[in-house]
């Protein structure tokens, strides 16, 4: 599917606060996917037990309109959510989620998901576009990502989609000797 197919099959777009039922739904859609594991660093069962003040949060935090963060949705014709992908703002002279500094203004893609039904067609393609040119316009320098060192198929998508490795790897709480790695993308 080319680029206009996908215009004009899909809509993409950020989501607006009070859409938090269908952005939980998805993200529990995208918990029960095989790899999740390798994906996520909460489980299906720890998002389901989150109280719906959790879901309206992270809806209002993510949604349009908000400067922090943006969570695009992909729409199916029928109007269904099928993917999503969210990218945070990280400032200079903060510490990141794992706890290491930021040198500089970034963008850090995280909770990435496309329904199975709909990857291959150039969706995920549409929706990393969105979130990179939502971070360079707020002026971020680079952006990010932490991906599992066993998640080959994401790993191959973002050198597709112009990420490289940084060499920074994270240690992954509680799994043993699992480790994430970052990869990165500058500003063109």
């Amino acid at each position: 599917m080319s680029s206009p197919e996908i215009a004009e099959t899909y809509v993409v777009r950020a989501i607006r606060a009070e859409e938090w039922p269908a952005a939980k739904a998805l993200r529990l859609q995208a918990l029960q996917d095989p790899v999740a594991h390798l994906a996520f660093l909460e489980t299906y069962d720890e998002a389901l037990a989150r109280p719906d003040s959790f879901w309206q949060e992270r809806a209002a935090g993510g949604a349009e309109g908000a400067a922090g963060a943006h969570q695009f949705v992909a729409e199916g014709p029928d109007g269904e959510w099928v993917g999503t992908v969210t990218v945070l703002v990280e400032e200079a002279g903060t510490k990141d989620w794992a706890g290491f500094p930021v040198d500089r203004r970034q963008g850090h893609v995280v909770g990435v998901y496309v329904r199975p039904e709909h990857r291959g067609c150039g969706l995920t393609e549409v929706l990393f576009d969105e979130a990179l040119e939502w971070a360079w316009s707020l002026g971020a320098e680079r952006v990010r990502l932490i991906v599992h060192e066993d998640n080959g198929r994401a790993q191959a998508f973002y050198r597709k989609a112009g990420f490289v490795p940084s060499g920074v790897t994270v240690p992954l709480s509680g799994a043993g000797d699992e480790r994430e790695l970052e990869m990165v993308i500058e500003r063109p």
